[in-house]
């Protein structure tokens, strides 16, 4: 009896040994003759429309929006922060709306109208919220002020539309732009440096001037 408990216990030992030292031998070795490591992934032509220019540019379908206006159209004034749509710097203007373009990819904006930092300014003239970031020094080391300002733009085009926020009591009726709206509006962007009072500030020039 023991000794067919041995033999069978090397004779799974021998396998063992064969079977893990083909595996190595197969992981080892070359590819054969055309075989690929990944099968590749064939690109997109894709037309973007950024301040007012068209770019036809050859995309792999996974690049992200931001990437693309940084990589390829060399935008770089949006900023790629966390990468993860929690901190919005990369916060740009798409259709008039604002969007986080590290979340979504160029090829889903193919024809769409995207306006970044550096489409806001008009003939050397500063867009009036970005005169108004400057006039309340709403930014210190400006990384996500590009963003910021992106969105503070869609935020008083949306209050002037009449649009609620989670911070609106009364959502039947036109919000007032209190303290409190502005920052649920922009809650979505982080100032890292704490700019944050002349942020809402500046916001509230603009709104204010808007209206009148």
């Amino acid at each position: 009896m023991n000794d067919l408990i041995k033999l069978l216990s090397n004779a799974t030992r021998r396998g063992f040994l064969k079977t893990t030292g083909a595996a190595s031998l197969a992981l080892a070795a070359p590819p054969l003759a055309g075989e690929t490591a990944a099968e590749t992934v064939p690109n997109n032509q894709v037309r973007l429309t950024i301040n007012g220019r068209d770019y036809d540019l050859d995309l792999d379908p996974r690049t992200t929006l931001l990437d693309a206006l940084r990589e390829h159209a060399a935008l770089t004034g949006s900023k790629k922060g966390c990468d993860q749509g929690q901190c919005g710097a990369c916060t740009i203007l798409v259709n008039g709306q604002r969007i986080k373009s590290c979340l979504a990819l160029a090829v889903m904006h193919d024809g769409d109208e995207i306006t970044t930092i550096e489409g806001l300014a008009r003939e050397g003239a500063l867009h009036p919220m970005q005169a108004a970031f400057v006039h309340h020094d709403g930014f210190q080391c400006g990384y996500c002020t590009p963003g910021q300002i992106c969105s503070a733009v869609a935020l008083v085009a949306e209050h002037n539309a009449g649009w609620p926020s989670w911070a609106t009591a009364d959502v039947a009726s036109v919000p007032t732009l209190t303290d409190a709206e502005i920052a649920e509006r922009m809650s979505g962007n982080i100032c890292r440096c704490a700019a944050y009072p002349n942020i809402v500030a500046a916001i509230r020039e603009v709104a204010e001037g808007d209206r009148q």
